[in-house]
């Protein structure tokens, strides 16, 4: 199964030395032998999708991440990007991934209020990747800088690391279950759309 994993930027994705946070979740969600390609959600080799009618901007980006996979013969599109306080990231997202007009399988999720906060969901996690015992979290969709007390967090810890890297090992071993409580908003919906692309027949390919 050949999936194509668009994000914001490289914590989601990672480097070409190791995957980032959200191929390792999606990897433990499909649980297959699943092959991932990584892109940025801006990059220039898509254009936003222009069909006719009326579409608000990150539906057509969407959109156009959709037939851009499709296009290129992938089986599956996983596609996150930050609410970053925008209501209208998470409509245009929802629509897109209701959309009609393509056959292709997809999991398109909207984090709350960024991708950072789901690694602060899971403190167990926490600890095992900084090597010091951390305390659970306030609500993690409710933290308004989830991206500051992951560098704090990191810095008043033993450990010297990018937060590429640090997110690639909390994702490792995150319990999926509690990161489902905890972000309620943006995971769980996510998560059961990438569950379901782990049950579509071409997951065995």
């Amino acid at each position: 199964m050949n999936v194509l994993v668009v994000s914001e930027g490289k914590h989601e994705y990672g480097t070409a030395e190791y995957d980032g946070a959200l191929v390792e979740l999606t990897r433990r969600t499909i649980r297959s032998d699943a092959r991932f390609t990584r892109e940025k959600v801006s990059s220039q080799k898509v254009h936003i999708h222009r069909k006719a009618g009326k579409h608000k901007e990150y539906e057509k980006r969407a959109l156009g991440w959709i037939r851009y996979a499709r296009n290129q013969g992938f089986d599956a599109l996983v596609f996150l990007v930050d609410q970053d306080g925008q209501q209208e990231r998470e409509t245009g997202v929802k629509k897109a991934q209701n959309h009609d007009g393509f056959s292709l399988p997809r999991a398109m999720g909207v984090a709350i209020r960024t991708f950072d906060a789901w690694m602060l969901a899971d403190e167990q996690a926490l600890t095992k990747a900084l090597g010091d015992t951390i305390q659970r979290q306030q609500a993690a969709e409710s933290i308004k800088d989830p991206k500051g007390v992951c560098e704090r967090l990191r810095d008043n810890s033993s450990q010297n690391m990018g937060l590429t890297k640090l997110y690639s090992q909390i994702a490792q071993t995150l319990d999926l279950d509690l990161l489902n409580e905890r972000c309620p908003r943006g995971f769980a919906p996510f998560r059961k759309r990438v569950q379901q692309l782990g049950s579509h027949p071409e997951s065995t390919h």
